[in-house]
């Protein structure tokens, strides 16, 4: 019979010191928006409470702000059942969940419990949600690729351990597929997926059929999905950089996907207005734009490890520059878009590279290969602006040598760019043919012109 094993001294010493000597309890006053009102009690912004029905159940809700004096609480469940004078009792000061890399493989709510059937593993510990971020100056400079398997991103948009980028994509443009491919082709240790304000049905066809056993063995999931409450969508998007920031602090580098940022400033902006905060760009109130960088920046290098994040960003009508993605666009390290029109043209993954930046390529990647990209990059850039009189035959080899080079070489280029869900190419394979295209670029004798 295994020997049950004791907290350790130090996670009951801080139990102790974060434990009050007493009660404080409170009743619910009011329900508004579907937020709650309380009174006879008050409690620090970020506590936890729980509400005790006359039924018999209960309700934890986490405080958000305050109506004058009385604290306001967003429900963590539905709070079905609650009425005027159910008792309130402060659980504590400060959300926190249990962390660890015995979670890897590892499926949780944004409470952090497990919703895959099995009990969570022993020798975790309790990390808060909200942590501050590093300190610039104990930041480490970004140094290294990180290869991601992709060959348009380790090519044109070459990502760093410890870079925060943005996929920028309407709804059906391909988001869900390169993050899934993000997964199996990176080389991070462990991979934390926070999947907020998804289709039910989206998480288990993720888990089966985008990850894989092989890419569920190391990886962590946090799930809250769109039919549950508000607050549970903003934290699950916290809970799962809690758990990245716990395993980049053993010493890993860690790949964080935020699946999507939008969504997660959808459900604060519902929070919000129902708190009574006025609203400004497009309805979202001040709260949702100083949260922002508070969740962003909390990714990055140290001197234990790394987190490198991808946020996805759900543009509203494919409008790039709407708040929520032009906020982030100045937040992050770069960006990657995916155009529905090459989706449309079966161009998968559809990121648009012209439209897309890494802003630390040209310090990660060697002189040539970046020189190569820049080259190819021209390439592309003459072939879009001449696009429509290319389409109508109006124009004729050898008017443009620049033009006649982007014309040949944009077949071999389409099919670097294009990539199978299942096709994995190494950084140096990557690097290896844009090297090669470049060079053939260069070689690319122009044709004759023709004769009027």
């Amino acid at each position: 019979m295994p020997v049950p094993l004791l907290p350790s001294l130090t996670s009951q010493l801080e139990v102790l010191r974060e434990g009050s000597a007493m009660r404080i309890r409170g009743r619910v006053a009011a329900v508004s928006g579907g937020n709650i009102e309380i009174e006879g009690m008050t409690a620090p912004v970020g506590a936890i409470c729980e509400i005790r029905m006359a039924s018999g159940e209960t309700c934890n809700a986490r405080l958000i702000g305050f109506q004058g004096a009385r604290p306001i609480l967003a429900p963590l469940a539905f709070p079905d059942g609650v009425a005027a004078g159910d008792e309130v009792e402060l659980i504590t000061t400060k959300a926190r969940i249990a962390v660890g890399p015995g979670l890897r493989g590892r499926v949780l709510n944004a409470l952090g419990e497990p919703v895959d059937g099995s009990p969570l593993p022993t020798g975790l510990r309790m990390a808060e949600l909200e942590r501050d971020c590093p300190e610039s100056l104990q930041r480490p400079a970004i140094s290294q690729p990180l290869e991601t398997g992709i060959r348009a991103i380790d090519a044109f948009l070459t990502c760093g351990q410890g870079q925060r980028l943005g996929i920028f994509a309407g709804s059906g443009v391909g988001k869900s597929t390169l993050l899934s491919m993000l997964v199996q082709g990176s080389q991070a240790d462990t991979i934390v997926i926070g999947m907020v304000g998804e289709r039910g049905r989206e998480v288990r066809e993720f888990i089966e059929h985008s990850l894989g056993p092989e890419g569920m063995q190391r990886s962590v999931i946090v799930v809250a999905t769109s039919d549950q409450p508000a607050a549970l969508r903003v934290q699950a998007a916290w809970s799962a950089t809690a758990i990245a920031e716990a395993l980049r602090d053993t010493g890993q580098n860690v790949l964080l996907l935020i699946d999507s940022v939008t969504r997660f400033a959808l459900a604060q902006r519902e929070i919000g207005l129902a708190a009574g905060e006025p609203p400004t760009t497009r309805g979202y109130p001040p709260s949702v734009f100083a949260m922002l960088p508070r969740l962003v920046e909390r990714a990055g290098t140290t001197e234990e490890g790394s987190i490198t994040a991808f946020y996805s960003v759900l543009v509203e009508g494919d409008d790039t520059n709407e708040p929520i993605a032009d906020t982030l666009r100045g937040l992050l390290d770069g960006h990657i878009v995916l155009d529905r029109q090459l989706a449309a043209e079966a161009h998968w993954p559809a990121i648009d590279v012209l439209s897309s930046l890494s802003r630390l390529q040209a310090r990660i990647v060697a002189p040539e290969a970046r020189a190569a990209a820049e080259q190819l990059r021209h390439s592309m850039a003459e072939y879009r602006r001449n696009a429509d009189l290319i389409a109508i035959g109006a124009y004729k080899g050898g008017t443009n040598p620049k033009l006649d080079q982007a014309i040949a070489i944009r077949e071999p280029l389409q099919k670097l760019l294009c990539q199978s869900t299942d096709e994995r190419w190494t950084l140096l394979q990557t690097q290896q043919e844009l090297l090669r295209l470049a060079a053939s670029l260069a070689a690319t004798p122009p044709p004759a012109a023709s004769a009027s």
